[in-house]
């Protein structure tokens, strides 16, 4: 599933239809993880897009008639940017939207993927968005609130950088990534955290998901950008996928932990007095 580097990274891509004209929208499949609105057609057709940003997994797409397409990658989605004359129909494209000279397809083998919209003003009491936790770069993500957010929490640490309602958008390939890189064991309980570990954890929290933006995201299986470039941060990662190999003389591991894959090194991510409970 896309992760915030990947969703960012499309962000990123789509900044080329700004300020372009919508001439019409034409959905070819409405039974993705939630049906398609029925009247999404009228009410998108004929306006010109603001701008395109992010809210923690899911693309933002700003009209100049007050609504916003809500659109979420999913498990395999992606938005592909074609010349209009050079477009072809693939299997699985299941929206276009037509510009002037361009069209802007969502594709998706898994039809988990959301598009959907909503008033622009609506959209932080929308369903998608009303329970989402702050974003990894917002400046009122403070080590202090953080630690207050973790310090009340009997859960695991990789359990709370997953939780959406803590913190928006990190996933599970990131957040072994992000533990490592601040050498926190993934099984420390939030409450044995002290501030100091909360500072660095956000520090690379921060750290880890920059330079995934800056190489275009990751590419294990579906991913690939708006104009069918690869994800460059597989190639950098230091534990995910990497079981049985070394880093600075310490062994990987791999454990399933609350039903998800997590990858470590004990002796560099080795907290004391964790409590190691595994689902």
């Amino acid at each position: 599933m896309p992760e915030l580097p990947e969703v960012q990274t499309t962000v990123n891509a789509l900044k080329l239809i700004e300020k372009s004209k919508i001439i019409k929208i034409r959905i070819i499949l409405r039974k993705l993880r939630n049906l398609i609105p029925v009247n999404i057609s009228r009410k998108i057709r004929n306006t010109s897009v603001l701008e395109v940003y992010r809210i923690a997994k899911y693309i933002i797409i700003s009209l100049d008639n007050k609504n916003s397409l809500i659109i979420h990658l999913g498990m395999s989605g992606r938005l592909k940017i074609k010349k209009l004359k050079e477009y072809k129909k693939q299997k699985h494209d299941h929206v276009l939207i037509f510009f002037k000279k361009n069209i802007l397809i969502f594709n998706d083998p898994r039809r988990f993927g959301i598009f959907d919209y909503d008033l622009t003003f609506s959209l932080s009491k929308n369903k998608y968005f009303h329970k989402i936790g702050l974003d990894p770069f917002d400046k009122s993500l403070t080590s202090v609130n953080f630690h207050r957010k973790c310090k009340i929490s009997k859960r695991s640490i990789k359990q709370i950088l997953l939780d959406q309602r803590i913190i928006s958008g990190i996933g599970n390939i990131y957040a072994s990534e992000i533990l490592f890189d601040a050498k926190i064991s993934p099984f420390i309980l939030g409450n044995q955290l002290n501030i100091s570990d909360v500072s660095n954890l956000l520090i690379s929290i921060r750290k880890i998901l920059n330079k995934a933006i800056k190489l275009g995201g990751s590419s294990l299986r579906d991913y690939v950008s708006v104009d069918g470039t690869l994800g460059n941060f597989q190639n950098y990662f230091k534990v995910y996928g990497k079981q049985g190999k070394k880093i600075n003389g310490c062994t990987i591991l791999k454990t399933i932990q609350h039903g998800r894959s997590t990858f470590y090194c004990p002796d560099l991510q080795n907290n004391i007095n964790y409590s190691s409970n595994l689902d």
